[in-house]
């Protein structure tokens, strides 16, 4: 993705198709779904956040663990993980410096 480093962070997540759209009409009130995007980048970042989320990166750990007791199933959180794990690029890339994790409030 050359334009990582260049947008903004939900630019970037539309760009690779993990930005949540919504299904809402009216009164009614839909799911909100990924779609769109780069399908390539999606599964690459999708990949990457599983061990990551798991085990690697404690930020992205605190992550899923804090969604998953808030009531989100596996693969919603997962790809909140993949969602912040572009963040995280798309930051140090725009600000060219190493990245730095911050278990709160990341």
């Amino acid at each position: 993705m050359p334009e990582l480093g260049h947008l903004t962070r939900t630019e970037i997540a539309s760009l690779a198709g993990l930005a949540p759209f919504d299904r809402d009409s009216g009164q009614y009130r839909g799911q909100r779904r990924i779609a769109g995007g780069r399908p390539r980048v999606r599964r690459a970042l999708y990949a990457a956040a599983l061990p990551a989320s798991f085990r690697w990166n404690p930020a992205l750990v605190d992550i899923y663990t804090r969604l998953r007791a808030n009531g989100k199933n596996h693969k919603q959180a997962l790809t909140a993980c993949a969602r912040k794990l572009l963040t995280f690029a798309n930051a140090v890339l725009a600000r060219q410096t190493n990245w730095q994790p911050q278990l709160n409030g990341c």
